[in-house]
């Protein structure tokens, strides 16, 4: 589940900041202003967090904070491996109902009771900041956030995003996967692939030393070279004891900017791609995301572990090759 911008800073940014807005062409004064703020934000985190790495350290000496970046123990990247490998398990079941005719309620039904039920574990999401469901269940041109619904039939040519956040003796293991209702339409299968690609090519990169600006810029190439747009209003994040902590992880950037990984950092990548413009809209209901030229968005996602030499993807499923 991503994580969104903070707007009071945004706001101070751009008051301070005003030479960095540019290129707004797209109609809707309160629309202009966030997407202004949004952007304003981005240079912050791209620019101004290599300045923020000093390490510190907390609560004895096994912990440490970067900023406010919790570096996991060994015992905590033991837990949310098994948080991780219990949400996995989630999608692995679930791709067998998402079929024409499945209400997205439905699906969330048997991804809650598989979690509460054999797993043992708690639906991070079900009751987040309001958030009605177990799962979000974003479908064709839905970006993020879509609440599971009696009213939402799947058909034949959908695509669909199942999110799911499992919670394990206190850790969280965040995930997401892209399924297709029946025969998949053509265009819609290049964008899951390319999507997929930039999750991948992100997740190659994760490495102490490397930075966050590394991953972004990776993502964003790869998605802009196949003629594809990146949503910068919602972002990764980082995961552990809390479901949304530091830092946020933009998925497009500059390679050598932001903050440097370390070792026991966890986080999620997850990026949102759009068939058509960048841009998203919320609908009424205070979550759904939709891309606001109605066109197509995919999104993947993975929980992630920054050890010694690399990096571990606490979420993988079994048939991925990590």
């Amino acid at each position: 589940m991503c994580d969104g911008y903070l707007q009071g800073i945004t706001a101070i940014l751009a008051v301070n900041f005003p030479s960095k807005f540019e290129e707004f062409t797209h109609s809707g004064a309160l629309y202009t202003i966030s997407l202004a703020l949004y952007k304003v934000f981005s240079i912050f985190l791209t620019k101004a967090a290599p300045w923020f790495t000093m390490l510190r350290s907390v609560n004895g000496a096994n912990k440490s904070t970067i900023m406010n970046v919790t570096l996991k123990t060994p015992e905590d990247i033991e837990k949310m491996r098994i948080a991780g490998r219990m949400a996995a398990e989630v999608l692995e079941l679930i791709g067998e109902y998402v079929v024409p005719g499945v209400t997205t309620a439905e699906l969330d039904r048997i991804c809650h009771d598989h979690i509460v039920g054999p797993q043992n574990a708690i639906p991070a999401c079900l009751n987040y900041k309001g958030f009605p469901k177990s799962i979000c269940t974003s479908v064709n041109q839905v970006v993020c956030h879509g609440i599971p619904s009696e009213k939402k039939t799947l058909k034949d040519g959908d695509s669909i995003n199942i999110d799911v956040t499992v919670i394990f003796d206190g850790f969280h293991g965040d995930t997401s996967k892209m399924y297709f209702v029946g025969a998949p339409q053509a265009h819609a299968e290049r964008l899951v692939q390319v999507t997929q690609e930039c999750l991948y090519k992100g997740i190659e990169l994760v490495k102490p030393g490397a930075r966050l600006g590394d991953i972004g810029h990776v993502i964003h190439k790869h998605a802009t070279e196949n003629y594809y747009s990146v949503v910068r209003e919602y972002c990764g994040h980082g995961i552990g004891r809390v479901f949304h902590e530091e830092p946020q992880v933009l998925h497009y950037g500059k390679p050598g900017t932001g903050l440097e990984l370390k070792e026991g950092m966890t986080f999620t990548i997850e990026p949102m791609i759009n068939a058509g413009k960048a841009q998203t809209k919320m609908k009424r209901d205070g979550w759904t995301v939709e891309t606001r030229d109605g066109r197509l968005s995919a999104q993947w996602e993975h929980t992630l572990a920054v050890t010694a030499t690399g990096v571990e993807v606490l979420t993988a499923r079994q048939e991925e090759n990590f």
